[in-house]
């Protein structure tokens, strides 16, 4: 695993706590810290050390951190568990495991939340199995919930830094479009994702930023023109996720802690 942070000690007490309560005992986490200058990496090392490698110097951004995380990390497969995010619980990576023994890429659903404490779900992504081409349609997966094994990493290579908003739409994309890796879809829940972080925080002009970019990838990769179906089909899907406020079971709540995010 790889979670990228800066000045997140206000959640990643929460993103922590759900690693280490896993129950799959072959697993790492590596961490890349914009160089913090809160508490952050004090919450860090309050946790048990043997599972975790910690690197904390300034970066470029998010994508940045990330591609930092794609050089490090040793194991033989990869996924990102957001410094806001946390697993739905203890059997994720158990479940992950499984399925990357059938298939290169493996995904599954998330829910957002409104926090960690609460568990309010707000929003809940429910993911629909892959098909070749499915990108010029309006797809993705959710990138929260996207394993992969080391081959497709150094096959993909690195999140391209021109995309502000969309670099993990470009690189699946690329992962999924250009290398005919074989994808599963999990049907479970990998992540409750805090609303309010990197792509869900930032208003109407950050929404229409990511979608430009998003289009800028099909047009580089899978020949798009000017306007495309997926750049109404792609937002559209999105709405149907939203619903009512559901107030379902979290089996991480636990006393209150504070939370935040890393933008």
């Amino acid at each position: 695993m790889v979670t990228v942070c800066f000045n997140s000690a206000r959640t990643i007490g929460h993103t922590l706590e759900s690693f280490f309560g896993q129950d799959h005992q072959q697993k790492e986490l590596v961490i890349i810290d914009g160089g913090s200058s809160d508490a952050t990496l004090d919450i860090v090392r309050r946790f048990p050390q043997d599972d975790i490698r910690i690197f904390s110097e300034p970066d470029r951004g998010i994508f940045d951190a990330m591609n930092k995380g794609l050089d490090r990390f040793t194991g033989e497969a990869v996924g990102y568990l957001n410094s806001d995010d946390r697993f739905h619980d203890g059997g994720v990576l158990s479940a992950v495991s499984a399925a990357l023994d059938r298939a290169d890429i493996v995904f599954g659903d998330i829910d957002f939340v409104s926090d960690h404490d609460s568990g309010r779900v707000v929003r809940r992504w429910r993911s629909t199995p892959y098909r070749r081409g499915a990108f010029a349609s309006g797809w993705m997966a959710p990138h929260p919930s996207l394993y992969v094994q080391r081959r497709v990493a150094n096959a993909v290579g690195t999140f391209d830094l021109r995309y502000r908003i969309s670099a993990d739409y470009d690189w699946m994309l690329r992962a999924f479009e250009l290398h005919g890796f074989t994808a599963l879809l999990e049907r479970r829940v990998f992540t409750d994702m805090m609303v309010g972080g990197n792509s869900t925080g930032g208003g109407l002009r950050t929404y229409v930023k990511g979608n430009l970019e998003s289009l800028h990838s099909r047009q580089r990769w899978l020949g798009a023109g000017p306007i495309d179906y997926a750049l109404f089909a792609k937002p559209l899907g999105k709405v149907l996720q939203f619903h009512h406020s559901w107030n379902g079971p979290n089996p991480w709540r636990r006393s209150p802690m504070a939370v935040g995010s890393r933008d």
